[in-house]
């Protein structure tokens, strides 16, 4: 077989992304090579995403680029993939996820504060829903870019704190202090690496089939079909996350209003069967419990 040519975001998270599925392709004596590819979202960084009305910001021009044979496979974080993918490319394999949490990172001189005094600068709807479910007061600032842009806004602007997916700063290797937030459930499959592919290539689809983590294909599946059946995308303030735990799995979503002042919430275990679509059945339930009207509220205002 010829080299694969891999495509990602040329961001130094996406690349690091890249070289981690080469790694699992050269491992198995596959040659690969690594395409960058500048995407929508990378391009502007002033706009807060929900506002920029694009499905698959981060995804549509390798979603291009693998249709137009540019490339044979492409990378991504999958929280930034829509549910709805597009005819003839379909996800092939998704690596063990590492670190799905959310982690608060404060500036020096707001490091006594308490979490009700912080000004957050965050772009996501999500994050700051939940946040005001719990300091309904709080002030935020839209923060766009990779995380190191991130970083240095947190210190040049006018803000105490920004949050930060604690998989971009341990994959970076970066050294600097934070602090879990247990109030937070992650937005669907955050901290899973996925890899899609073009559905006439069953040759190299075969080949990605091998790095495919199973257990982690469960779980997302699971919370990607929550997502896909509220009609929500990775920009709404919807968090779901699942886990297996010996041999059962514990699945915990909530979607929210943006004032975070409505919250329906749901905590499940169960044995996972391959022929249930939980996800399906655990967002039918929030929609029939007051989740349809509260989805049709955050689509109305944005």
């Amino acid at each position: 077989m010829k080299s694969i040519r891999i495509g990602t975001r040329n961001s130094a998270l996406a690349l690091w992304q890249a070289r981690e599925v080469a790694r699992h392709l050269q491992n198995r004596n596959y040659l690969t090579e690594i395409v960058p590819i500048i995407s929508s979202g990378d391009k502007n960084l002033n706009q807060p995403l929900y506002s920029l009305g694009i499905t698959g910001v981060f995804t549509r021009d390798l979603d291009v680029a693998l249709l137009n044979d540019e490339i044979d496979i492409a990378v991504h974080s999958l929280k930034d993939v829509p549910t709805q993918l597009p005819q003839n490319i379909e996800m092939i394999a998704y690596l063990e996820r590492d670190f799905p949490q959310d982690v608060l990172i404060r500036k020096e001189s707001a490091r006594n504060k308490e979490f009700h005094e912080l000004k957050l600068a965050t772009s996501s709807l999500r994050r700051r829903a939940f946040w005001l479910k719990n300091y309904p007061h709080a002030e935020f600032s839209d923060i766009r870019g990779n995380i190191q842009t991130r970083l240095q806004k947190l210190q040049d602007g006018d803000f105490d704190a920004t949050i930060l997916s604690l998989a971009g700063i341990k994959r970076m290797k970066m050294d600097i202090d934070y602090e879990m937030l247990p109030l937070m459930i992650p937005a669907a499959s955050q901290g899973v690496i996925a890899v899609a592919g073009h559905s006439d290539k069953p040759e190299i689809n075969e080949v990605l089939r091998q790095i495919n983590h199973k257990k982690t294909q469960i779980c997302v599946e699971i919370e990607r079909n929550f997502l896909s059946t509220l009609e929500g995308g990775c920009t709404a303030p919807i968090g779901a996350y699942a886990e297996i735990i010996e041999n059962q799995i514990r699945f915990k979503a909530a979607l929210c209003s943006l004032d975070g002042k409505n919250c329906i919430a749901t905590d499940e275990n169960f044995e996972y069967n391959e022929t249930e679509n939980f996800g399906k059945k655990f967002a039918k339930i929030v929609l029939e419990n007051g989740g349809k009207e509260l989805m049709t509220e955050i689509k109305n205002s944005y």
